[in-house]
């Protein structure tokens, strides 16, 4: 005569079934972990990447009336001229700046030369960075510089006075765009802020050219 093993009884059922239903729970919960640390590490070092690709993007599209580089200056010389305008300031740095004009009258195309003069009035060298943009923003692409000693690190002696040169023009297609071709002034402002690029000291810095900065094997 054969016989069956007792069934398990409901309780026992529903027991297992809760006991399965929780491990997928935890299951799920940990994947669902490990899926947001994953995208929170990746957000963390898109917003760190951002910043320099953000400025380089800005070089080279002259976006959001960032000054665009340039290799040479156009063939062609418009008869309509602006008035550029230049804007200095600095940012937690004892530092004193300015343009040596305040103003250029340039014609459209015409290829123009300033000079701004930075003095250190610590006791100390420091090392500093200028960072610059145009108003109106729509003028960005079309000013282009030449020579210019933004977006490079400059360390200045305690009390030393340097001058910077900036060749730039602004691109003959600036007539052409209806943003911009009524427009009469263009402002260029500049801002020194500290530096905390991880170089070596600089005894100091001269302007691209000067004789100093050639010993210095600077160009």
């Amino acid at each position: 005569m054969s016989s069956t093993g007792p069934s398990e009884s409901p309780a026992a059922q529903g027991a297992t079934l809760d006991a399965s239903a929780l491990e997928a729970r935890r299951r799920g919960n940990t994947r669902l972990a490990l899926i947001c640390t994953g995208v929170f590490a990746g957000m963390v070092g898109l917003a760190f990447a951002s910043v320099p690709l953000y400025q380089a993007f800005c070089q080279v599209t002259g976006f959001d009336g960032t000054v665009r580089r340039a290799e040479a200056a156009p063939t062609q010389v418009l008869d309509k001229t602006l008035k550029i305008r230049f804007d200095t300031n600095v940012r937690d740095l004892p530092w004193t700046f300015r343009a040596e004009q305040v103003s250029q009258d340039l014609k459209i195309g015409e290829t123009g030369l300033t000079f701004f003069e930075v003095t250190n009035t610590s006791d100390a060298p420091i090392m500093g960075r200028a960072v610059y943009n145009v108003v109106p923003e729509a003028a960005g692409p079309y000013f282009r510089k030449l020579e210019c000693f933004c977006f490079s690190d400059q360390t200045i002696g305690p009390g030393e006075t340097v001058k910077f040169p900036m060749v730039y023009f602004v691109d003959p297609e600036y007539a052409q765009d209806f943003e911009t071709r009524n427009k009469p002034e263009i402002t260029l402002s500049y801002t020194y802020y500290p530096s905390s690029a991880d170089a070596a000291p600089v005894q100091s810095a001269h302007a691209p050219g000067d004789p100093a900065a050639s010993a210095l094997g600077g160009s």
